[in-house]
């Protein structure tokens, strides 16, 4: 079931990659890393995979910053798939760039962890350095709750690697 779900992702992504590659400008970020670092059960804790969208031509130049959808989702060693879509800002020092983000999204816990309710909110702290024309490295580090809307709110806090490539 794993296997499936993760083969379906990438061929998804793969192929949303190509229809949107002959449009111009488009951000596309694949990213891993770990779901769960602080549990203190250490139940479950385990790895996460995913992709994310991010159109350029979409940012808006605000007096708090630039700011641009995102969507994306990713799923765990455990078979959880978590889906969003919300905003992120970018503020930039040179090659450096730090990117907080929020997104509401759409949990299944699959064998994973149980975080209380369908509908979870993601806030997100990335750092990034652009190492390549068009290409970014980054480093996240996020937390994912319910606020208390269901009805258990265990939440999870999650760190991930990012590359990011501009299509």
């Amino acid at each position: 079931m794993k296997f499936k779900l993760l083969l379906l992702l990438l061929i998804s992504a793969f192929t949303f990659n190509f229809v949107i590659a002959d449009q111009g400008e488009n951000d596309i970020s694949i990213y891993t890393g770990t779901f769960d670092v602080i549990d203190k059960e250490g139940d479950d804790q385990t790895t996460l995979f995913g992709i994310e969208h991010k159109n350029p031509n979409l940012f808006r130049d605000t007096f708090l910053g630039k700011f641009k959808p995102v969507t994306g989702g990713f799923m765990t060693g455990d078979s959880s798939i978590y889906l969003y879509t919300g905003v992120e800002a970018q503020y930039g020092i040179g090659p450096l760039k730090i990117l907080p983000s929020f997104a509401p999204g759409y949990y299944e816990k699959g064998d994973g962890k149980d975080l209380g309710s369908v509908l979870e909110f993601k806030s997100e702290l990335k750092v990034g350095l652009d190492i390549f024309e068009n290409s970014k490295l980054s480093y996240s580090y996020s937390h994912i709750s319910n606020n208390d809307w269901g009805d258990t709110n265990p939440g999870t806090d999650n760190q991930q690697i990012t590359f990011s490539k501009n299509f």
